[in-house]
């Protein structure tokens, strides 16, 4: 009996003392701070709580990740550069971060190039099937996946849009910023829907703001009736000066970004952001929690949004007609 009352006392020593060494580890484990690189297009909002990129942090505390305790953010703004991303996502491979969170089709692309193995949630990626970032919507197949803004499908909507407002309107010019990777595709988009039709449509490219206000002074001397605005983040840092040669030279524009009629754009049509933005937190907290992103499905939009500026139209002597009106999402009076 003696002889079995060591050999219990041991195993017990033994089972305590492992234990003992688990708890710390287990500890560790449960008090994890994950690192997220989040990879953005423009500047950093002056507010980022009511921007929409603020939606991704919003939605991350509803989900219980606490900055500083269970989360830390390590964000990269490219203002509006798109040729300095690439540094930028090799920067946040480098910090060997958890998940990158990409806003835009450009930091996707540029997170995709600097890896394959640190997965990758795409907030707003117009079209994730090109340049192969994913296989599939329903089985992405790699690194990344997320939510796509189908800003190249819904395009030709802009321009349905803008021609019932300025019905007049027969030249329209198309800007776009010949650094995204997705303006040929959107301007195709455009020019497709504008076959058949009395619509003459042409493209100006802009990337800084001189080229900007050289291709309002190119439009002005086309004959330009109306002008298109592609989404971009560098265009939307140049908002209010888009706003302001549009009104300058007394074309209706349409954008696909709400930030240009909230300040002083005639219109925009497109998804909303701050939801495609919240959205992406339950991605990045399915993978933090095991998921693969070559299992989760892309997500396409399920709410657009059209906003008028009332001030704006008065300015340049239009008035919004009935069937727009009634599709409004908010009106800016």
């Amino acid at each position: 009996m003696g002889g079995l009352a060591v050999l219990e006392r041991r195993r017990v020593l033994v089972v305590g003392l492992a234990t003992m060494l688990a708890s710390p580890l287990l500890a560790q484990q449960s008090s994890k701070i994950w690192r997220i690189g989040v990879l953005m297009g423009r500047s950093r909002p002056a507010n980022l709580e009511k921007d929409y990129y603020g939606a991704f942090p919003r939605a991350m505390r509803a989900l219980g990740y606490v900055e500083g305790k269970s989360v830390h953010y390590q964000w990269r703004f490219a203002d509006g550069k798109l040729e300095s991303l690439a540094g930028l996502a090799d920067e946040l491979v480098r910090l060997k971060v958890d998940v990158i969170v990409t806003g835009g089709t450009a930091p996707a692309h540029a997170a995709h190039r600097a890896t394959r193995t640190i997965p990758i949630v795409m907030a707003g990626v117009a079209d994730p099937l090109a340049g192969g970032l994913v296989a599939s919507f329903a089985r992405p197949g790699g690194n990344a996946t997320g939510l796509t803004t189908l800003n190249v499908d819904v395009s030709p909507k802009l321009l349905e849009l803008l021609t019932k407002t300025a019905p007049k309107a027969s030249t329209i010019v198309v800007l776009l910023n010949p650094s995204s990777p997705t303006s040929n595709a959107i301007f195709e988009g455009l020019r497709a829907a504008a076959h058949g039709t009395r619509v003459k449509l042409s493209a100006v490219n802009a990337r800084t703001a001189e080229e900007i206000q050289r291709a309002f002074s190119a439009m002005a001397q086309e004959g330009a009736e109306a002008v298109v605005v592609a989404p971009d983040p560098y265009f939307i840092q140049q908002r209010r000066q888009i706003a302001e040669f549009a009104a300058k030279n007394r074309l209706p524009g349409i954008y696909g970004l709400r930030e240009h009629p909230e300040a002083g754009g005639l219109m925009s049509y497109g998804p909303n952001r701050h939801e495609i933005y919240g959205r992406a937190a339950i991605y990045v907290d399915k993978i933090l929690k095991g998921a693969k992103p070559a299992d989760l499905p892309i997500e396409q939009p399920t709410k657009f949004e059209l906003v008028l500026n009332l001030k704006a139209a008065k300015a340049l002597g239009l008035t919004f007609p009935p069937e727009v009106t009634t599709l409004a999402d908010a009106v800016i009076r």
